[in-house]
Formats: structure tokens, sequence, C-alpha cells
């Protein structure tokens, strides 16, 4: 789900190997005769189906024609790749052989897996590309597919390509656009009792209209009028509603980005208050939006990472962003208004409503509909802001705050701005009178778009407090024994401590309908108890769990997205469209840029592309009540909208009766499929960068808790384990005046004792970081293809280091990998003439006892997704068989199909060779004998110039040769060798190895 630009690369495999210099003898293993077996399994792979999945019915069979019967299934993916123009450097296929590595061990282990491979199309990248040149941006993202297709498939990697898919296909936009249907048509009730035991449930919005219409549920806003459902007009009813769906209607302030010329949701902005794509300035905005009531999950979002096999820094990231927090609803009545009307606060110290002296509302709160038509005469001048009357200042006030980023309002570092609304509102315990103030700060999309001022208690408050000359009352005072003396901050700072003795919180009578309350003297948490018992006994407020995560901003003004399946009515009111007439699909129009006047202007008005197709817009159909005159919705869901269920489309792609069945979802995702899976059930490992940690895994949750809810799926979590994968970085070099050189061409110099780089004779300077074209330091797969073969870059791009840590790429490297492979090749066949040369004999004590350490290793390091340490395992086997006059053929079969997950098509190859007729993809995994295990170890010292860089468990009677074969194999000691072969080598077995680099 990343991606960079969206200029089209075009391949050319008929290149591939041109780099390469061929030598004898003819059956050596080297880049050509990589590249001739590595197309050869490949082709045969996709004739035999060697990777397809078996589903439990159907026409998806695996390669035999047989359905899974009772094979456990095993799911496995990557997250949905960006189909770039760039295409895919060497970073990027780091998840994609993981991923692949675990699909190929897992079959071995005889279950059914299930790995697929689709495309995130739709998004800004390419209708940027679009605007640009006028090219359709469907012809730009199927071109990068293409290439994105070839490349993936030229890595080796086991996909079954019968389930592969771009959320650009109408099949698929089709099921995105019902499962919008789905949550428009469902409300959240919090009584409800699931399945699974909990309580809270999204339902069919049909129940609520049930509830409405037979009086069970009040009608909000017609409490005491009388009227009943069906005696409400269709726009009372349609309006009543929406402030129930679960995909709903807002008009309230979004996050306006003229320079993208959409609205962004929350995550999507950053904290400098700018977008996170382009970074250009983002402003709040008052706009007609499609939004979905994610708050309403978020303490199923909170509670259910329990239940998951994820990293902790992912769960504490969402649990930080979600932001659950416990306080009270406060309901202030606003004194005066023609119509009776209430401020209502969130707040999580209900403790310090005796310290309230005034109140703050966004500048976009609707109370400001209400204000009065003049000053009051005893108003301060300071209040009013030099305007003559409220509705003038408010006025003038709220078009300054829409000029301001969110950032900026937010700033503590800024001017606390505001001025006076004219209006009172009354403290429902003391009765107290407090000015109601506006100010930029409160932003209407956080709590409620109001706050009980209490400068006594708060910095920001007790700053606003001063400007405006507005009485200061401290209600809590330091604890007796703490040394701290309320005499020290009072007239100077707020006591903004949580831990204190409640004091001035007492009223021998309250305002509000309650008996007398006193907090004073008690602890600040039992006093906030207290206060929350005495607000609901008094009917003025109630506990209450509040959240950080705002609702999901879900409207985009742009042109490339799945359209909103709803129409539109002469009154303006939304129609949803049946299911026959899905997909609503993209129609053809004149210009793909969204209508901005100046990136940096808040009052710039968005047009979205879609509105430049009259034809396609207004429409006549007869939705149930003869033909009529709609108008479509003309904006877009955001990308994030396909990206939020596709693991669930590559169990059938072609299914055109359910978005999923429910037989084949129980089988791959219900709970408790797999072994491995949990109670939440969902995909066996999701892999991907942990930059989606709130914005996609987020949202898909709550995607698939609406649909548990509906009943259409079985689990309650999309992905039980999570993997994070680490990133490649690169070097790259910069001349004296600050320019990137071609990392490719740069050279290593010693001079004096000192290494230094150059290019073209001229000194240069080394950075690190990520791999990027203007960096010139952007090595592809395609470049690794032609010089060394996949399996070489697989094995290298494997024994870099953990896969969860970021690691150097070293392209001089990547020639151990390739040495390591041949090896192994002739280990098993004769250079010259081609023959297999392994011996049928019963190996040795000692090969016996180091084959079943390695197997027993190496299937521990498998399961721990520890790739690299099982290739150093699997480097001392191969060393160790080298070195025996004749190389059993039990051994080297074994070390084959471990290896095979990690280098497919050599060991294909080889297995071949050694007389196999059939692909080992699905041969069994080698078992270890336990007799042969559990030798006392001692720890070895690796040493390069001198230094530590590793250590080794080995064996106490370990030779000479074995202990240097295997400290040579090692990535962190390959590494400082860089691929050359070593001056010297001392060994003292068992404890130390001295490594002399060549250089």
């Amino acid at each position: 789900m990343t991606a960079n630009d969206n200029s089209t690369v075009e391949h050319t495999p008929q290149h591939e190997g041109s780099e390469v210099s061929f030598s004898e003898p003819q059956y050596r293993y080297n880049a050509q005769m990589a590249q001739s077996i590595e197309h050869k399994w490949q082709e045969k792979w996709e004739q035999e189906g060697t990777f397809w999945a078996a589903n439990v019915k159907g026409n998806l069979t695996d390669g035999q024609g047989k359905h899974a019967g009772q094979r456990a299934p095993y799911y496995v993916i990557d997250m949905f790749p960006y189909p770039s123009g760039k295409g895919l450097h060497v970073g990027h296929p780091l998840g994609y052989i993981a991923t692949d590595v675990v699909s190929r061990y897992h079959r071995m282990k005889g279950e059914n897996v299930l790995h697929a491979m689709g495309y995130d199309a739709f998004g800004l990248p390419a209708e940027q590309y679009a605007v640009q040149t006028g090219q359709h941006p469907r012809v730009t993202t199927e071109q990068n597919i293409s290439n994105m297709r070839w490349q993936l498939h030229r890595m080796g990697l086991s996909f079954d390509d019968r389930r592969s898919f771009a959320t650009i296909d109408n099949n698929y936009i089709r099921w995105t656009q019902w499962i919008f249907s789905q949550i428009y048509q469902a409300w959240y009730d919090p009584e409800f009792r699931r399945k699974d035991g909990g309580l809270g449930s999204a339902r069919p919005i049909a129940e609520l209209e049930e509830k409405f219409a037979s009086g069970v549920k009040p009608i909000p806003g017609h409490d005491s009028d009388g009227q009943t459902w069906e005696q409400l007009s269709k726009a009372e009813r349609s309006d009543i509603l929406n402030d129930f769906r679960l995909a709903y209607i807002s008009k309230s302030p979004v996050n306006w980005c003229p320079g993208l010329g959409t609205v962004l949701a929350n995550e999507e902005v950053t904290a400098e208050g700018r977008s996170e794509r382009g970074n250009y300035p983002v402003f709040q905005r008052e706009l007609k939006q499609w939004s979905m009531r994610i708050t309403a999950y978020g303490n199923r979002l909170i509670e259910d990472l329990d239940l998951l096999d994820w990293p902790e820094k992912v769960k504490l990231m969402q649990r930080n962003w979600i932001g659950e927090s416990h306080g009270a609803t406060v309901r202030f009545p606003i004194q005066g208004t023609q119509i009776p009307q209430e401020m209502v606060v969130y707040t999580t110290r209900p403790d310090t409503l005796f310290g309230a002296t005034f109140a703050v509302i966004s500048p976009e709160h609707a109370l400001l509909q209400h204000v009065p038509d003049v000053w009051d005469d005893d108003i301060p001048d300071s209040w009013k802001g030099g305007y003559s009357s409220p509705v003038e200042a408010v006025q003038a006030y709220r078009k300054m705050a829409e000029s301001k980023t969110a950032k900026d309002r937010v700033d503590a570092a800024g001017e606390k701005t505001g001025l006076f609304t004219g209006l009172y509102a009354t403290n429902p315990i003391t009765g107290a009178s407090i000015p109601v103030f506006t100010a930029d700060y409160v932003l209407m999309d956080y709590g409620t778009g109001a706050i009980m001022a209490v400068p006594g208690g708060d910095q920001r408050d007790y700053d606003f407090a001063l400007k405006f000359g507005l009485p200061v009352i401290y209600t809590v005072q330091p604890l007796p024994d703490s040394g701290d003396d309320l005499s020290a901050y009072r007239g100077k700072a707020p006591y903004v401590s949580h831990d204190g003795i409640v004091m001035n919180s007492s009223v021998a009578s309250t305002y509000a309908k309650g008996d007398p309350l006193s907090l004073d003297g008690l602890r600040v948490d039992d006093a906030i108890e207290k206060a929350i018992s005495w607000l609901e006994a008094a009917g003025v407020g109630e506990g209450k769990t509040s959240y950080r995560l705002r609702d999901w901003l879900f409207s985009r003004q742009r042109y490339w997205g799945e359209p909103f399946p709803v129409v539109y009515d002469d009154e303006g009111l939304p129609h949803l469209l049946p299911d026959s007439q899905l997909p609503v699909k993209l129609p053809e129009v004149p210009d793909y840029s969204p209508k901005t006047f100046d990136p940096d202007d808040a009052a710039s008005n968005p047009e979205a592309p879609l509105s430049r197709n009259d034809e396609w817009v207004n429409i006549t159909l007869d939705l149930g009540d003869g033909p009529k005159l709609y108008h479509r919705d003309t904006n877009t869901m955001p990308n994030w909208a396909g990206s939020c269920w596709y693991y669930m489309r590559y169990i059938d792609t072609q299914d055109e009766q359910h978005m999923v069945d429910s037989e084949e979802f129980d089988y791959w995702l219900g709970p408790n499929h797999n072994a491995t899976a949990g109670q939440s059930g969902g995909v066996d490992l999701y892999v991907g960068g942990v930059e989606h940690a709130v914005l996609h895994l987020l949202y898909a949750r709550f995607w698939h808790k609406v649909l548990y809810d509906l009943g259409f799926v079985s689990s309650c979590e999309p992905f039980h384990r999570l993997f994070n994968q680490g990133m490649i970085q690169a070097y790259a070099y910069t001349d004296d005046r600050g320019q990137y050189v071609p990392a490719a061409e740069v050279e290593e110099v010693e001079i004096e004792g000192q290494t230094t780089y150059s290019w073209q004779g001229e000194h240069v300077n080394r950075e690190f970081g990520k791999m990027g074209k203007s960096l010139k330091n952007i090595i592809t797969p395609d470049d690794m293809y032609a010089t060394y073969g996949a399996d070489t870059f697989r094995l290298y791009e494997m024994s870099m280091g953990p896969l969860a840590e970021s690691r150097p790429w070293n392209t001089r490297n990547v020639i151990g990998g390739m040495r390591f492979l041949q090896r192994l090749w002739r280990n098993i066949v004769d250079e010259n003439t081609g023959e297999v040369i392994v011996s049928d004999n019963a190996p040795s004590e000692e090969t016996r006892k180091l084959l079943h350490q390695t197997i027993h290793d190496v299937t521990e390091e498998m399961e721990g997704m520890r790739p690299n340490t099982a290739i150093s395992k699997l480097i001392v086997l191969n060393n160790h068989l080298t070195g025996l006059t004749q190389v059993p053929r039990s051994a080297i079969e074994s070390l084959i199909l471990m290896l095979s997950p990690i280098a497919p098509h050599i060991c294909e190859e080889l297995w071949a060779r050694l007389g196999h007729p059939q692909s080992l993809a699905h041969t069994p995994w080698p078992t270890y004998d336990d007799q042969y295990l559990g030798q006392e170890q001692v720890t070895a010292v690796i040493q390069v110039k001198g230094k530590v860089r590793a250590k080794l468990q080995v064996n106490p009677d370990i030779t000479a040769d074995e202990l240097e074969a295997k400290a040579l194999a090692l990535p962190a000691i390959q590494e400082r060798l860089g691929g050359q072969e070593p001056r010297k080598v001392i060994v003292k077995a068992p404890k130390i190895v001295s490594i002399v680099p060549a250089i």
C-alpha cells in the first residue's frame, strides 16, 4: 500500500543475462544456467498448477483436481501492493520472499496453503499522472500492474494466480459497493447481545425503524410533540436515520486539502497539519461528506487486540490512536435563547466543575447560530474583539479560523485568540452563570466541540483567563505529605497535578435537581466517581467512555476511485441503489483534475471531476415508485475502501453470488480454522510494513467487525498474526558539491589504513538510508536476475539479517550466496559431464548427527520465521558434505528439501536430477531422530581484525576445518568480508576463529 509516482516503465526480459560472461565447464552453475533453470521451473509450476490452493467446493481445486477435503488450511498474504510506475527495487520484495518461504514450508508440512497476490490499484498517484498527461488512469495502472506482475513472477513466488485481481476490476468494485451498502443499511445497537457474548452490535437499519414505529425507542427530537414515525415526513425520517447509520452523510468540519483537491481522514494528516501525500497544508472546512461511524467500535477495536498475535508496538499504536478515556458528559443550559439550547461538554475531570469559570466552543459549533443581536452593556471591550455585535464578531472569527490549518489552531506555542459570543451557560451544580467564548483551538471534531474551562487546573485555560480577565478558582491542592504548597501557584500558574485533595467544591444546595454535593477532602479519583454519580442522579450528565478516534471521512473529491452506489432525489434525499444495479462504473470525463484555485487558499471550493459528465450524473431510474430523475453522488470512495476486504476475495475472485461464500470463509478464515489461529480467526500470517498500523489495519478491522455483526463472516478479526518486516536500506554517495552520483560506479579505496570512496577518480561522501531514484542508488530485482539469478537474489535477501529488522544492501555480498549454491551444485552434479555423483551409501555417524541436528534447528528457525539463521545452518551442513569423499544421498536430499523454500528453482532441478519425477513443492519436510540431538556445546568466538564480531555454539569435538566453515558462513562475517575470500584464518578449535580480511 505504498507508492511513488506512476510514470510507466517497460521491462525488456530479452536482455536478461546480457551482463553475464559465461565460462566452462559446460555444466557449471552460473547466472546463465540459473536463468535457464528458473524459466523452466516457473513454466512447469504454472502449467501443472503446483501452487493452486484447493477450496472446499467449486472450480478452485488443487493441481490434481482435488478439493480441500480434510487438509488443514494455511492462509498467508502480503499487504496489498500499489503498482507504482517505477516498478520494484530490491527493497520491496523482502516481505514477498518471506511469505513465499513460509508458504513453501507449510506446503511441505502437508497443509493446504493459500498464497495469492492482488493490486491496490486506485489512488492519487495514477490520477495525478493522468492530470499531467491526459492519459486515463486505468491505462497507466494496468501497465504498471503488468510490469509488477512480471517482476514478481520472475522471482519464483508461489502464488495461486487464478485468484489474482485488482481493486479497479468491475467485479471487485461491485462487491466493494455492496459492502458500503450493507454498512449504510446498518446502525449500532449498544444493547444488542452478540453471538460471542459481547454487548453492542451492528444491526439492520430496518430494526431501528421498527423500534421507532412501535414506540419501543423514542424518536429523537420528537419526545414530547406526540408525532408518530408514520406522521413524520420522508425528509424528517431520513435525517433521523442518518444520525444512526454506520455510513452517514455529515456536514461538519473536515480536513480540506486544496493542494490535493480533496478532503482527508484524520489519519492522512500529519502532526504538522499537512497532507501525508504531497505535504500540502490542510484546513478545517465544513463540507457535506460521507462518513463511517468507526467510533461506535472504539471499545471493541481496543479490547480485541488482546486476541491477536501482533507486535506489541502495533497494538500500542492502535490503542493510542483510538485513545480511550473515561469521564462524563455534562449538559449546561444556555441562557436567553428563544428556543432552549444546551451546551454538552465531555470532561475527564468532572470533579473540577466547581472551578469552571467560563466555557469555550469551536467556531464551527451550532450554538453560534443563536448568539444575541447586541452586546450587553457591561461587556468588556477586550471580549468583543472590536466588533459592534456578537453576530458580526462570530462571523468574522469563523472566517479567520477557516484560514488556519488544524495544526496552527491547536499549537500550544501559538497565541490564544478568541472572543465572547454574547452567550452565557449555567453551571448545573452551582447555578453560576459563566460566559461562553469561541476560540479556534477548540476543534469541532474532537469531543463535543465545547469545553468547560477550569483555569485553576489547566495551563491553556489559565492563559486564556489571564488574557480576558476571567476568574481563576483552584479546586485541587497538593497532598499533605507531598512537600508542595498551593500558595506557590496562586496568581502565578495552575495546579495541574491529578494527584491531590479536592477543595472549594461544596454547595449546600444545587442548581439542578439533586442532593447537595460536596467533594471537599476527597482524593481526585474518588471525587470523579462521586461527581459522575451525582450528575447521573440529577439528570444533567452521565459517565461516558470517549475516544480520540474520530469518525472516518469517507468521501474524496477525486476521479480515480469507487463511485458511491447512492443517488439523490430532487429534495436531496439519498437513495441506495439496488444490488442488481451494481457495479456503478466510472464514466468518462473531459478533465481528471479537481477544480482548485489556489493550493494555499482555504476558501477555494472543490469541484469533483465526476460532476463534469451530466449524462452520468443525472439519470432516470425506477426505484420502486415509478421512473424519476435522480442525481448521482459525484464523490468517490478513498483508496482504503478496496484494501479493507481484499483478503476475503482471494478465496474466490469469480464468485458472482457472494462477497465470500460462508463455507469457504469458515474453512480459510473462520475461528479456530487452523491450529495456529486463535479464537479471533482471520489470516494465519499477514506480512507488511509497520507504516500501516493505524490506517489500513484499523479500517480493515472496522469493516470486518461490521460484516461479522451482520452475519456475513464468522470471525471477529481479519488478521490473526501480523509480522512487520524491516526495510532494506542502501548507501548513497555525494560529491563535494552535494550532488548524488551513481552508487553502482563508486569504488572503495584504502588510503593509509583508512577506507574512503571515489567516483571517476574524485572523492565522494557516503550516507545511509532509503533507496531512491533521486539518490541514484536504486537496484532492481531485474538487475539481480540478470547478474546472479532469482535464487541467489532470494537467498541473499533472506540471509541479510532478522526479517523484522532493517538492514543495509551491499551488492558485493550477493556473490556469497551464488558461491553457496555453486558448492551445493558441485556436491551433486559433475560440472564437466552433468552426471549425478552422490552416493547411496549410509552416512557416517558424524554426518548423521550433524544432519539430524540441522533438521531440528532449521525446522525451529522456519517455524520462527528466521530464514537467516536457517541459511547459516544449511551452509554449515553443505560445507561438511563438500569435505566428504562421497556425498550421501540421504543427507544431500534432506538439505535440498530444507533449502527449497528459499532457493526453489535450483532445488527443484537438483531434486529432478536425483531421480524424482514430481515437484518437491509438496514433498514432506524432513524429520529428525531425537537420539542424534543434544550434544553438549561450547561457545566459539569469531574475530575479524582482532575484534569479536560473532559467537557460535559448537560441539566440543568440532574440527578446525568445520569451525572455520561455520564461522565463514555467518552473515555477519560475510558482510565484513565483502564477498571476498579472507587473507588468513587462524583457528583454535573449539573456541576461537581469527579472520584477517583480504583488504
